[in-house]
């Protein structure tokens, strides 16, 4: 077995997925005893610690993925032979790179920092104790988040359902080896609580968003504890309680500000240290991403952006509507009108002619039939305007077939009309420009995720930042059935990126459709979509084009809510060990 070395100091690898092999890490300080590194920690401890952080960069490419692809903010131009395409189409298998790669660096991340964790003695120096509590931040977050991907949702029985192996450093028998199965969910949410409880009690610096802090460690906590507060139709106090209480310690840090509704529209552009509102951030840096990485990389899949990236993920039509539906977003460049502060981050491509000229159309989603003439999915339709006077109509030639269509006027100020269509179908839609098409389907790029620094795809994945945290403490609020607290938190930000569109009033009856509203739109394109759906015990929901099954709705109890455990790692498991694989059918799911 491979030995990780950092500073040059032999540390033998423990679960990090491959078990049989890790990287060797060499630290440019020179060779160094574990005697001289306990000796002198202060020393060491700056290369160490920067280790941990580095297994992040590679394991939060995954963890986007894993978390984006497998909910309903995006679509995807067609079928792909990329593995992530199993996370979009939830067809799960257990051989898949992406999901190994997550596995993986998520649990050498936990390895180094628990070895640093064992290795350093706390109480020896403030400085020492922060570096401490920035291993357990790794250490607990990475375990959160291993279990939200690889175990059932919290309100479904988590003493009973896995969730993964809690082991915290390296054994100290490697000829023997011997490693534990699965703790359950339970186990390990209480082993991330311990961490990130430990790191916020040893804490006492915040260096900014690209390290960790103790108000990194309580914005986390909020979001633990929100994941363990149950359902809105049965949800459990005592934790909706500790959610609202770590949220109001991050809020009232006065560290993080809110940013105003403009700076908030160019968000992804500004580095994470000069973005008040960013709490902790995995920091990437232009010097190390190459020009592939604007292609591989997250946003590169989002758009293309000075002629770098593929460009074949959209924004779906089911997120569009939310951002249109307090009054439509109208990205045309000559009259451009953003009502919704999030809809800056949509960048649709327009067709210009050789004269820089573009073509009206009006466009809608219709409804697609099978052979059988059952409803099997949609698509956009851009059919050409005209215009005679005050009265639209517009064309579709199909097969050579010219069909004119009378438009009728839903709102003509804002240029939304209906159509009675072929199929009998009534459809409404927009007058806009003509869509530059992939495949099918219009292109309207998501660049929530490149941009920073104004270079192209870079983006430093956020872990968490404080409009999260107002919406954490909102959802708790509710659950608390504290109805008019959370209004306060919900309209908070939504009224930062839709002035004047706050909510009235807030109920049991409403507040879970609009806090989940408000989470979806605030948070799109950062990876918690798909677990916010299924953590609450609602169906995933996807009745927008798209290659994937739009008729299909995966329920909260679904067993392909959790990844499969990667097969390699189950196969490098040690002789007489077992590392136990996740339900293939929905008969083996735990709900209670």
């Amino acid at each position: 077995m491979k030995k990780i070395v950092t500073t040059s100091l032999l540390v033998t690898a423990c679960l990090c997925g491959t078990l049989t092999s890790c990287d060797i890490e060499r630290l440019p300080n020179g060779s160094m005893s574990a005697e001289q590194i306990t000796g002198d920690p202060l020393t060491s401890l700056d290369g160490l610690v920067d280790g941990a952080y580095a297994q992040l960069k590679a394991w939060s490419d995954p963890m986007h993925r894993l978390g984006e692809y497998a909910g309903d903010n995006m679509m995807i131009r067609g079928t792909s032979t990329d593995a992530f395409y199993e996370f979009i189409t939830f067809s799960r298998t257990p051989n898949n790179y992406r999901l190994q790669n997550f596995w993986d660096y998520g649990y050498k991340a936990i390895a180094q920092a628990s070895n640093i964790i064992n290795m350093i003695e706390e109480g020896q120096d403030t400085e020492i104790d922060n570096k401490l509590g920035e291993c357990y931040y790794i250490r607990g977050m990475m375990y959160f988040y291993l279990c939200r991907a690889f175990g059932r949702p919290y309100y479904q029985a988590p003493d009973k359902n896995l969730g993964v192996p809690i082991v915290n450093g390296t054994p100290e028998n490697m000829d023997n080896l011997q490693l534990p199965d699965r703790s359950t969910v339970k186990e390990v949410y209480e082993q991330a609580i311990s961490d990130l409880k430990k790191a916020e009690e040893l804490m006492t610096e915040n260096k900014g968003p690209a390290y960790a802090s103790k108000e990194a460690a309580q914005a986390m906590l909020s979001r633990v504890y929100l994941y363990m507060s149950g359902t809105y139709d049965n949800p459990n106090r005592e934790y909706a309680q500790l959610a609202v209480d770590y949220a109001t310690k991050v809020i009232n840090s006065g560290q993080y500000t809110l940013l105003g509704r403009s700076d908030f529209m160019n968000y992804n552009t500004f580095t994470p240290e000069n973005n008040k509102e960013s709490i902790f951030v995995v920091k990437r840096v232009s010097t190390e991403y190459s020009g592939i990485d604007h292609y591989y990389g997250i946003g590169g899949m989002y758009a293309v952006v000075g002629g770098m990236g593929w460009g074949e993920m959209y924004a779906s039509a089911k997120y569009l509507d939310l951002l249109n539906e307090t009054g439509r977003n109208d990205w045309r460049p000559d009259s451009k009108k953003i009502v919704d502060a999030r809809a800056n981050f949509i960048d649709p491509q327009y067709v210009q002619d050789d004269n820089g000229n573009y073509t009206p159309v009006f466009r809608f989603i219709k409804n697609v039939y099978d052979a059988s003439g059952n409803l099997s999915g949609f698509n956009y339709v851009q059919a050409t305007l005209k215009q005679e006077g005050n009265n639209y109509s517009c064309t579709e030639t199909v097969n050579g077939q010219e069909t004119t269509y009378a438009m009728t006027a839903i709102d003509a100020d804002q240029q939304i009309y209906s159509v009675k269509y072929s199929d009998g179908e009534t459809y409404t839609g927009v007058i806009d420009y003509l869509m530059v098409l992939n495949n099918i389907y219009p292109r309207f790029y998501i660049t929530k995720c490149s941009y920073e620094g104004e270079e192209s795809h870079l983006h430093s994945p956020i872990i968490s930042r404080l409009g999260e945290i107002y919406l954490n403490r909102a959802e708790a609020y509710a659950k608390l059935g504290n109805y008019g607290s959370a209004l306060t938190d919900l309209n908070t930000i939504r009224e930062r990126s839709i002035p004047g569109a706050g909510y009235a009033s807030l109920d049991a009856t409403n507040a879970g459709e609009r806090i989940d509203k408000e989470r979806q739109l605030e948070l799109a394109y950062q990876a918690e979509r798909s677990y916010d759906v299924f953590r609450n015990g609602d169906p995933l929901t996807r009745h927008y084009p798209g290659p994937h099954n739009a008729m299909e709705d995966i329920p909260a109890t679904d067993y392909r809510v959790t990844y499969y455990i990667p097969q390699t790692a189950i196969n490098s498991y040690p002789s007489g060990c077992t590392l136990t694989q996740n339900p293939t059918s929905d008969a083996g799911v735990i709900l209670n």
